[in-house]
């Protein structure tokens, strides 16, 4: 009994020790940790979510195409919208997000089927073909209409000397749509190959930032090459 007793009494003490101890914590330290004090703190924390979300949705959702769980129709828009969303929550956190690389591995977000896609910047509808449209005669005409005209409205626009990526970009996708509506043209053919390099290239760069003479001359060249060999595949 009288252990029982000197356990109580021990065990008292320990409480009264512990309320003590509390008692004598600095205030400051007893107070809710908060990850901002300012708005403008907190909009960087809010943006810096999204972008974690938008990356982590799109990486769902390349997966549910790959599995096709999925159709290639609502597949692409989706993308599309979910890259255009990266895009600008990625440009609001220009000087806090130098690359995605880094963001991706400061918040262990292993999201490399997002990350592929990311680094493409289309749609694997648009990289690979596959839109699940239909390839009629008359289709397959209309397609081969669009093509040309995108091969010449971007050239064009190379020859008035646009060289933003937010003026060649949208053109440059366009055509690579375009082509990847004809069957006949494989996923390996040399221009698709050579333009979603092109593509890559422009999507790693800011949408401000200006394609140098050298590279606005490589891609007119480029695409004067694979124009030439699209009209030789036709009569083919």
């Amino acid at each position: 009994m009288s252990s029982i007793t000197g356990l109580q009494g021990s065990a008292s003490a320990a409480i009264a020790a512990i309320q003590q101890s509390n008692a004598q914590v600095q205030p400051e330290l007893m107070q809710e940790v908060k990850l901002y004090t300012t708005a403008k703190e907190r909009e960087l924390y809010d943006n810096m979510a999204d972008l974690f979300a938008i990356i982590q949705t799109l990486n769902y959702l390349e997966k549910a195409y790959v599995r096709d769980s999925i159709s290639p129709s609502e597949y692409t828009p989706a993308c599309e919208k979910l890259i255009a969303q990266f895009r600008t929550a990625k440009s609001m956190l220009k000087d806090q997000v130098p690359s995605i690389e880094k963001f991706m591995g400061d918040y262990k977000l292993s999201c490399p089927a997002a990350y592929q896609r990311l680094q493409i910047g289309v749609p694997a509808t648009v990289e690979h073909g596959g839109t699940g449209e239909s390839t009629s005669a008359r289709n397959a005409a209309v397609h081969v209409a669009e093509t040309v005209q995108s091969f010449i409205t971007l050239m064009d626009s190379i020859k008035l000397q646009m060289s933003a990526v937010d003026e060649l970009h949208p053109q440059l996708n366009d055509l690579l749509g375009s082509m990847n509506k004809l069957p006949s043209l494989s996923a390996d053919w040399e221009g698709k190959v050579n333009l979603r390099e092109w593509l890559a290239k422009m999507n790693a760069m800011q949408a401000s930032d200006e394609l140098t003479p050298e590279q606005l001359r490589q891609l007119l060249f480029d695409l004067e090459k694979h124009h030439n060999a699209f009209y030789r595949s036709l009569a083919s």
